[in-house]
């Protein structure tokens, strides 16, 4: 739900600055309906990339987990975020959830009791007309129905008949119902309420814009519609004939220079945005195995490889990336990562101020079986950093070097090391 929300958040944004001052309402209708949708699948989706494990690196073992137990300053820290402040904010969430799903669910209510009550003796066949008494509202439409204030003269029922059988023609009470859940789902969320308004407005537009083309002066239904707004002391938000606060953006719509097909090009912008935010989003999930990693996960490309090591750090010869034989450990690889994993210690200060993270170290394995070369590529802080180098300079000698074309020669080792907290 938070990944929606930012969604949502960028797709309104884009909406607001490039889109929102056209007169292409279908269009801008069919862009929020799409980024509503869109908001909760792209949070599913992310990006696979694969990653050759000898490439500018050489072997690369497996990932070593070191684990430690917080100390109780870190663990004060962290009680910031506990599970009793969790529990308490999924009941937060859901409380909300469930008062605007129960509003929606009223709503729907009231309107098909609404129709229950009256279209037996006020339904007209035809035009599906529904009359009623006592709402302070002209008309608006729902559910397949026009809902018109008796109490309006028969003139003034023309006009907003006209005007809200244009709402019903394009079905826009689906999409009153679709952003209502959207909303409830998202009601911490202030740009779904900003997305509403919009979506709210659009269907306006698209109404006004439908009277005028039955030949309607812009002028006269300008001033037909003031009349209904000063006629009206108050007004429903939703489809109301007359909404005042958006009077003034549909007298401006309605006079605007109609927009031309290049302005299309504007939807283009939202593909960077997305970019931007699933790049935000995307991680990489380490595992001790890298054929264990899942379609849905992110490996980013390896940093490019540190500078040669300088003459008086050991053998002068560059180390190969890959070999027709690889180096022997005593005892096989899984000795090698058992040595590093029993003999890397979790710094107590490490411990105390509450840092873990993962460490990735690169290391050279000489022709004659010593380590050299040692360097870290990634680093978390230099109490870690320093303890993971250390523990890869107390390796024993490899039993056997690695050969190339029939000599031993130096190869890259690379090996991850997590520092985990419990």
């Amino acid at each position: 739900m938070i990944k929606a929300a930012f969604y949502l958040s960028a797709f309104y944004l884009v909406y607001s600055v490039f889109l929102s001052r056209d007169t292409m309402y279908g269009r801008n209708r069919a862009f929020i309906l799409f980024s509503l949708t869109a908001s909760f699948i792209l949070p599913l989706v992310t990006i696979r990339t694969n990653q050759p494990l000898n490439m500018f690196f050489g072997k690369t073992l497996s990932e070593v987990f070191i684990q430690g137990a917080e100390s109780s300053s870190a663990n004060a820290g962290s009680a910031i975020w506990s599970p009793e402040l969790t529990r308490l904010l999924l009941l937060i969430y859901i409380s909300g959830l469930a008062l605007f799903i129960l509003r929606l669910l009223v709503d729907l209510l009231e309107l098909m009791l609404l129709v229950t009550r009256n279209r037996n003796r006020n339904r007209d066949s035809r035009t599906r007309i529904i009359k009623f008494n006592g709402l302070n509202t002209t008309g608006f439409s729902a559910l397949g129905y026009i809902f018109i204030n008796s109490s309006l003269t028969e003139e003034d029922k023309k006009e907003v008949q006209l005007h809200e059988q244009n709402h019903l023609d394009k079905y826009h009470f689906v999409d009153i119902i679709y952003i209502e859940i959207i909303r409830a789902l998202q009601w911490f969320n202030p740009f779904i309420h900003l997305f509403n308004r919009s979506l709210r407005a659009v269907h306006e537009f698209q109404a006004d814009e439908g009277c005028l083309r039955t030949g309607i002066p812009v002028i006269i239904y300008q001033r037909l519609i003031m009349c209904q707004l000063f006629r009206s002391r108050a007004f429903m938000t939703t489809n109301s004939f007359s909404n005042p606060t958006l009077i003034k953006k549909r007298m401006i719509m309605m006079t605007k220079e109609r927009s031309r097909m290049p302005a299309n090009l504007k939807l283009l912008m939202v593909l960077p945005v997305i970019a931007v935010v699933m790049l935000a989003f995307s991680s990489c999930k380490g595992k001790t195995n890298a054929a264990e990693r899942t379609d849905k996960e992110i490996v980013p490309p390896p940093p490019p490889p540190p500078p040669p090591p300088a003459a008086d750090e050991g053998s002068t010869a560059q180390p190969y990336e890959a070999a027709d034989i690889m180096p022997v450990f005593p005892g096989g690889d899984a000795a090698l990562m058992k040595f590093i994993s029993e003999n890397t210690k979790y710094p107590e200060n490490a411990k105390t101020e509450g840092l873990q993270g993962r460490v990735i170290v690169r290391f050279a394995v000489e022709t004659d079986g010593s380590v050299d070369k040692v360097s870290v590529l990634k680093g978390v802080d230099p109490e870690l950093d320093a303890e993971a180098v250390r523990v890869i300079e107390t390796l024993p000698n490899f039993e056997k070097p690695a050969y190339k074309d029939g000599k031993p020669v130096p190869v890259w080792y690379m090996v991850p090391i997590t520092y985990k907290l419990n």
